[in-house]
């Protein structure tokens, strides 16, 4: 890959010297295809005329969909570079992308010019001058666990979902089945390198870490939670536990389980009724407010809840705990008995797919597996999520408490509700708290450090024709669970606001958010005037922007105040 650099950046220089980017672009991409051989990436540069357009003008939700001047695959950070500054240079309205799951239109709208494109960024191995673990933007997820386990038999708490680009879920916050037990992944973050635009319009990379003081730690600090797409293009992450000691690549990140229990069960919905969809809910909210704290044993236990509509057939729970957890099969138990407590439900293998939950009948009594086979097992399989070709819908809210009798109410009503025959419909609840409750909330960007579990309200479909069927049922639910803060989980005793990787515009239309708590607290709560100057220090020119974008703070009017 680092072949095609030279010809990237000769690309941008020819391109800067007047007229339109494209052209010249394009005519380096054919250049560097034809001289293609090994660790040179062909096609550096895609222009409407190109096969691979189409492919590449849109993520993995067909409802985004950009139409830019080109889209410039990236391989190195001096391509990442030249790329940036091509595109300043030229005035042109730019986006980022690493893995293409962003659930909003950030990277694909029709206002952008140039996508840059990270995904050609895949490399995780160890820098013994950073003592971590370098990890490039473009990774996905399962790539990165694979190559870290195999090699040094560490890992990072983590997501799901394989295919999710490394470079957007970081600066996110993200989270995983192993973060009750060990934190976020920005917890582990060490460094990052960002390619930033000054104040002159000029590109360059800088490195910030942990350890530094001043702008630069708020530029690491705003990537542990500030979102992505806010202060610049990141070429790379190192990652590095709090305390990591020595040199030994092996202790300078958690160790994986070797090994994990894990459960697998659906709930029929022929067996419920409302009062026992009522009690589930309830068992489920109340199990993880008692075990909300962190350094316990149930921090080991993670599990997520698919609420699915009624037309899927079923609800759906996984749940994993670390087999050498103390007393881990006791607790894996009582957690299940936990939730099916009153509900007089037997409940079922879960034979097919359910969301994020591939058929997986065997688990129906909890296995013990490999932790890296758990972690394939559940992250490749789930069509419902990872299908490129479908439309979706999410919304997200942290709840500090279990959800009241009217919330259920609510829920019920729309999970059951007549006319409604989409099985790819869910509730997805998650497992919260633990180690991420541990951390002060402005140790990170990511402020939500009390809840007890968090939410994904989506759905999916294929017709743009359905687009309002769809998007007014996901208003109807999610404004009805939360009626009495004006729509949106407003941060306070209930509830702990929204997850800014799961973005969600509504919430900045007063329509759909009648709370009168702009965006800006519902995602980052008091750390968002933080967020500002570190947005002011390092993209003074605004030039990375999008809807739910970090602002520049506003210049207190002297003229008022001297009066």
């Amino acid at each position: 890959m680092t072949g095609s650099a030279g010809t990237v950046a000769g690309a941008v220089l020819l391109a800067s010297q007047g007229g339109s980017a494209a052209p010249a672009l394009a005519a380096a991409a054919a250049t560097t295809a034809s001289q293609s051989g090994p660790g040179v990436l062909p096609g550096a540069t895609i222009v409407p005329a190109d096969p691979r357009y189409a492919d590449l003008m849109t993520g993995n939700n067909q409802r985004f969909v950009a139409t830019p001047e080109y889209i410039m695959l990236i391989a190195t950070p001096k391509g990442a570079e030249a790329a940036l500054q091509q595109a300043v240079s030229t005035g042109k309205k730019v986006s980022v992308r690493s893995g293409g799951h962003c659930f909003a239109d950030f990277v694909c709208n029709p206002e952008i010019e140039v996508i840059l494109d990270l995904s050609p960024m895949t490399g995780v191995y160890y820098d013994s001058a950073m003592l971590a673990f370098a990890v490039e933007p473009g990774a996905r997820l399962m790539n990165v666990y694979e190559t870290l386990y195999k090699n040094w038999g560490v890992t990072i708490p983590g997501g799901i979902c394989y295919s999710v680009g490394i470079g957007g879920h970081i600066a996110g916050g993200g989270y995983g089945l192993l973060s009750r037990a060990h934190g976020l992944t920005v917890d582990h973050l060490y460094a990052v390198e960002v390619v930033t635009v000054g104040a002159d319009k000029k590109v360059r990379t800088v490195v910030a870490t942990r350890d530094d003081t001043g702008e630069k730690h708020d530029l690491w600090w705003a990537h542990t939670g500030g979102g992505g797409g806010n202060l610049g293009v990141v070429t790379k992450y190192w990652f590095r536990s709090p305390g990591a000691t020595g040199t030994d690549p092996g202790n300078q990140l958690i160790t994986a389980p070797s090994r994990v229990l894990v459960s697998a069960i659906s709930v029929p919905w022929g067996q419920i009724d409302e009062d026992k969809f009522a009690r589930l809910i309830t068992n489920f909210g109340a199990w993880h407010e008692r075990h909300r704290a962190p350094g316990t044993p149930e921090s080991n236990l993670s599990s997520l809840f698919n609420v699915s509509h009624q037309a899927h057939g079923s609800l759906g729970m996984f749940t994993q705990i670390d087999a050498a957890a103390p007393r881990a099969r006791k607790i894996l138990d009582d957690y299940i008995a936990a939730i099916l407590d009153g509900v007089a439900i037997t409940p079922a293998p879960v034979m097919t797919s359910n969301g994020v939950i591939p058929a997986v009948p065997a688990f129906v009594k909890p296995t013990d597996v490999p932790w890296l086979q758990a972690t394939r097992l559940v992250g490749t399989d789930n069509p419902t999520i990872t299908n490129p070709t479908s439309r979706g819908a999410h919304k997200s809210a942290y709840l500090n408490r279990r959800f009241s009798a009217a919330q259920i109410g609510v829920l019920y009503r729309q999970m059951t509700k007549p006319g409604f025959t989409n099985p790819d419909t869910m509730l997805v609840l998650f497992s919260f708290g633990g180690q991420v409750n541990a951390v002060k909330p402005d140790a990170t960007a990511n402020a939500q450090r009390r809840s007890a579990f968090k939410f994904c309200l989506q759905t999916f479909w294929s017709d743009p024709k359905e687009d309002t069927f769809y998007l007014d049922w996901e208003r109807e639910t999610y404004e009805g669970i939360f009626e009495a803060t004006g729509g949106v989980p407003v941060p306070g005793d209930d509830y702990d606001g929204c997850y800014i990787n799961y973005p969600d515009v509504d919430v900045a239309d007063t329509a759909h958010n009648r709370s009168g708590v702009g965006w800006q607290q519902l995602y980052f709560k008091d750390n968002y005037p933080r967020l500002q100057q570190a947005k002011l220090a390092w993209d003074p020119t605004d030039f990375f922007s999008h809807k739910l974008g970090i602002e520049l703070p506003v210049a207190p009017d002297v003229t008022k105040a001297g009066q």
